[in-house]
């Protein structure tokens, strides 16, 4: 068995690295021998998936192999780098724009070369900037005579130019093989193993790094998505579990009145969808242990109306209940929306945001500090250490996915185990959320309101912009609203704030001079932005032009049109949230996508989804299909699972078997203190412990 000691052993003394290398590896967190064994390739070529350059089609995706027989500068309006690769059947060139000297230095007559990428043809085949990588002649004679499949890591500049390189990596494994099957022990129950075929761990990582035939990599692989899915949900069973047996939560036991006054008075009936997750939310709260549900509903589902009736549940067992929204414009609605609906029903509903006055902040401290039953809707305001709950029995978090996971945990944490309900617009794949919420039950509302009037969808290229601005002027003069949505990319904030502002300027001064935009900037101050959207809301303001999305959930049934320019440059899941925007009232809605006319495939496949579909659902699943799993939350979501090789698109039924025998061996022995389980309970102890203390609170 391995000591934790050797496996995180200095890697500067591995034959081949040496401590300048070993310095450049750590910046990028290669930093001891797990570390290093863990870095897995990102392809491998073989004999079977090389084209030979006689067999080469235009638009083709395509990976080959040659000799470089000439390199070269052609000098235009700027420079270019070429070469030239042969591999006895034809000939292909690899053509570089950027960086020109240094691939000057890099490729060499008489080298060996890998390029990956698609096919063009001018004056010859050719593969512009294509993903490449060095051979050397033994390595060409084991792929083509052995068999041997290559595998090609990660790179970048810095490794480069320090020879750390996919060659570099195929030299040193060989090196620590038996030190790979001296250390590393296997920490799955048998009966895993042989359920899922898995190889044991130290063999998987040898086939993973050398592998000796498809079959042998492509089990190792597999073992190592399965690894990565398997530790994240056996957190989440473990989770699961503790929650429900060791802390002792608030049994919602008394029928509420006051809900079912409201039931009775609505002014239209329910969903199914509506009826049926209040129905599972009552149960959850009946029960002795803390409701944990996540709540998911496309935009406009009924998702607030639902939390209102768990509210009331917890108002008419004698507690506190809060809401926390996460900007004072959509926590403002929720209020004064909320208030209007139970006015008859006799329940105190406070508001507490950063712009509350002190008067306002010290009614609401009286109020919560007195175990007087209230709602108690905000903002991140909630979360200050002066204000302090005596008696909080529910939290519902709207939007969840805006704060961070301390915050979340700061809030519940003002209460004894409350029960929990966190609400999202975004509709999640049934993959991701049992990726992302894996330990939280899952209601979802998935459907909208039979009045509710479907959104007329349109894509427009950016000739046919007055056509668009007529009928925004037609639709105002009728007194209806219109947002006008340019893009924000923080790489070129500027540009796009600058095409923003001059978007309004133009439109302000000419076509719109009659009638009264605004302009609502991520560059404004909070206050100033407050006041354009209460003006907008209030319909002081008929046109709004943004550089940022409008918030979601902010319920504005007047506005009927979305223009959104460039909506080439969002994901398919903002442009529906943005469509979600308008379709709120009864009047006809149109959400109108303006483009230029040469966009790439990808955007194009996004414009004609948006067109043929409105289904939340529908669109985030073909938005995780486009975009990928590393790119569907964006890279500054909290709590975003990282996988080392696992993919919950790709390997969804990996995962679904990693998350079944997670939950069965928690449920079977949580403790893991049979015998069949110690290594597993030592993995668990070694490199888990922090982890499940940050899964707590997630």
């Amino acid at each position: 068995m391995s000591s934790t000691k050797e496996i995180a052993s200095e890697i500067q003394y591995i034959k081949g690295i040496g401590p300048k290398r070993a310095i450049l590896l750590s910046k990028y967190k290669i930093n001891n021998f797990a570390d290093l064994i863990n870095f897995f390739p990102r392809r491998y070529i073989d004999r079977s998936n090389i084209f030979k350059l006689n067999e080469l089609k235009p638009e083709q995706e395509v990976t080959v192999i040659g000799k470089i027989i000439a390199t070269g500068i052609r000098y235009g309006r700027r420079k270019v780098f070429y070469i030239m690769i042969s591999d006895d059947n034809g000939f292909l060139e690899g053509i570089w724009f950027q960086s020109v000297d240094y691939f000057k230095n890099l490729f060499k007559v008489g080298d060996w070369v890998s390029l990956s990428g698609k096919v063009g043809f001018y004056r010859g085949y050719q593969l512009i900037h294509p993903d490449y990588d060095r051979l050397d002649s033994g390595e060409i004679d084991n792929l083509y005579n052995t068999g041997r499949i290559i595998p090609f890591y990660p790179e970048n500049e810095h490794w480069k130019r320090a020879g750390i390189n996919s060659q570099f990596f195929r030299k040193i494994f060989p090196g620590v093989k038996d030190k790979i099957t001296g250390t590393i022990s296997e920490y799955f129950p048998d009966s895993i193993l042989q359920r899922r075929n898995l190889p044991e761990r130290s063999s998987a990582y040898i086939q993973i790094h050398m592998p000796d035939d498809e079959v042998l990599l492509d089990r190792s692989i597999n073992r190592f998505k399965y690894e990565d899915f398997f530790y994240h949900q056996f957190l989440f069973a473990l989770q699961k579990y503790h929650n429900n047996s060791d802390e002792q939560g608030i049994s919602f036991e008394k029928t509420s009145g006051r809900l079912e006054k409201l039931y009775q008075n609505l002014p239209f009936t329910m969903t199914a969808a509506q009826k049926k997750v209040v129905k599972e939310i009552r149960a959850d709260m009946k029960q002795p242990t803390p409701m944990n549900r996540l709540l998911q509903g496309d935009v406009g589902a009924g998702k607030t109306l639902v939390a209102l009736m768990a509210i009331l549940i917890a108002i008419d067992n004698g507690y506190q209940a809060v809401m926390m929204a996460p900007t004072e414009i959509l926590a403002e609605q929720h209020y004064f929306n909320i208030k209007n609906t139970i006015a008859d029903l006799d329940v105190t509903v406070c508001l507490l945001t950063g712009s509350s006055t002190e008067a306002e902040r010290n009614k609401v401290k009286r109020i919560i500090s007195s175990r007087e039953p209230a709602l108690i809707i905000g903002t991140h305001a909630l979360i200050q250490k002066s204000v302090r709950f005596s008696r909080l029995g529910l939290v519902v978090i709207d939007e969840q996915h805006r704060f961070g996971v301390m915050q979340r945990a700061s809030l519940i944490q003002k209460g004894i185990t409350p029960d929990t309900l966190v609400m999202t617009a975004t509709p999640i794949p049934r993959t991701l959320a049992m990726t992302v919420y894996g330990s939280l039950d899952v209601s979802v509302i998935d459907e909208l309101p039979p009045n509710r009037k479907k959104i007329t969808t349109l894509w427009r290229f950016e000739d046919k912009a007055m056509e668009i601005y007529n009928l925004i002027k037609e639709k105002v003069n009728k007194g209806q609203q219109a947002f006008i949505v340019y893009p924000l990319v923080e790489e070129s904030e500027k540009l796009d704030l600058k095409a923003a502002v001059d978007g309004y300027s133009k439109l302000s001064k000419g076509i719109f001079k009659d009638y009264k935009p605004g302009l609502l900037h991520g560059r404004m101050k909070a206050n100033e932005k407050e006041q354009i959207m209460n003006l907008f809301v209030s319909n002081k303001i008929h046109i709004l032009i943004s550089t940022t999305v409008i918030e979601v959930g902010v319920d504005i049934p007047n506005a009927t049109i979305m223009v959104i320019e460039h909506a080439e440059r969002f994901g398919l899941s903002q442009l529906h949230q943005m469509r979600g925007r308008v379709g709120r009232g009864t009047e006809q809605s149109y959400c109108i996508l303006k483009t230029p006319f040469n966009i790439g495939d990808t955007a194009k496949e996004r414009m004609k989804i948006m067109t043929e579909t409105q289904d939340g659902f529908v669109i985030a699943e073909k938005d995780l299909l486009l975009r990928g799993w590393g790119d569907f939350f964006g890279t500054k979501q909290s709590g975003m699972p990282e996988f080392r090789i696992a993919n919950p698109i790709a390997d969804r039924q990996i995962l679904e078997e990693a998350r079944e025998d997670a939950f069965q061996i928690v449920q079977k022995d949580p403790f893991l203190r049979l015998e069949e389980n110690k290594k597993l309970n030592q993995f668990v102890q070694t490199h888990l412990k922090e982890r499940i203390n940050l899964y707590k609170i997630s």
